[in-house]
């Protein structure tokens, strides 16, 4: 794809203009890496008849200064950058220039960062594991000597499962901490730790958009692992939507923004937390385990709310 300017929209590649030259809604997806998902979103589009923009961020020169990107942009963007911080500039600027963008800048900022995750949670009463935040690996050892373990420590700032690690004792968690400092990563000194909540070899992944679960799923870890990510092999059945769950996701959602979201949450004997919330959500493991064309469905949301 050659390179776009941000007010040249020619150079896009468009979905669906010939089939609907009369169609009074025009939506654009930004992605930097085409997957399962922007594919499943061009085929919808194809079958609904919409007009997609497909623009690469990669390849896009911004003008930060234009008023006006409607005639470039159509009615509505979906930003699906896979780079929490490529996807947030982005919409940064459409936001400025006057797009609507889903998630919107705020939603993507929050759920992009695990401690304000947290902290927009908390704010809302919404159940979550307990959670602590250290800044030194002092403080953060003796956050976890308190709390017990096991625990788990995340980096704020990450996704598929990468550097998560379970603490199962003060030793370990001295190696950890010890590595983390080492690694020239000024996010990873922040220490954000979770107490390792008691619950099946699985958690519950919600695709919610705008007020609606359109799917639920159990991921379930893989033989030998206790992480539930389906890039590293977890499987995907099923879950049934009860109104505790509902109740649970739809509260979450809200909590940080709503939009087109993953909200993940584990089984305690307490009853369901969130544990993540997903912002640039990936969903074929959710199509695939339960028949949902989530794809039709976010393209239906964004029909929606473009008339508003």
């Amino acid at each position: 794809m050659e390179n776009v300017i941000l007010k040249s929209p020619r150079s896009s590649v468009k979905i669906g203009e010939s089939e609907t030259p009369s169609l009074a809604r025009t939506f654009s997806i930004i992605f930097d890496r085409t997957r399962w998902e922007e594919k499943a979103l061009i085929k919808a589009a194809k079958r609904k008849r919409i007009k997609i923009n497909l623009i690469d961020a990669k390849n896009t020169s911004f003008d930060i200064n234009s008023e006006d990107l409607s005639e470039a942009y159509g009615d509505i963007v979906l930003q699906r950058c896979i780079s929490y911080f490529r996807g947030l500039h982005v919409s940064a600027i459409l936001e400025k220039n006057g797009m609507k963008v889903v998630n919107s800048f705020d939603t993507t900022s929050i759920c992009g960062n695990k401690m304000l995750t947290s902290l927009a949670l908390s704010k809302a009463k919404v159940p979550t594991p307990k959670t602590f935040v250290a800044f030194t690996p002092e403080t953060a050892l003796q956050t976890l000597d308190e709390i017990g373990y096991p625990a788990v420590i995340k980096p704020v700032i990450g996704s598929w499962g990468r550097l998560v690690a379970p603490i199962r004792d003060r030793a370990t968690a001295e190696a950890i901490l010890e590595h983390r400092e080492q690694m020239g990563n000024s996010l990873l000194q922040i220490h954000y730790i979770q107490e390792m909540v008691k619950r099946p070899p699985r958690d519950i992944r919600t695709i919610v958009v705008g007020d609606e679960i359109t799917a639920a799923i159990y991921r379930s870890s893989p033989a030998g692992s206790w992480r539930t990510n389906v890039a590293l092999g977890a499987t995907t059945t099923a879950c049934p939507i009860t109104s505790e769950l509902e109740d649970a996701a739809l509260k979450a959602a809200k909590a940080v923004g709503g939009g087109i979201l993953a909200v993940d949450l584990m089984e305690s004997p307490k009853g369901n937390v969130v544990h993540e919330i997903n912002s640039t959500i990936e969903f074929r493991g959710a199509e695939s385990g339960t028949g949902v064309d989530i794809a039709s469905k976010i393209l239906e949301y964004l029909t929606k709310i473009s008339k508003k």
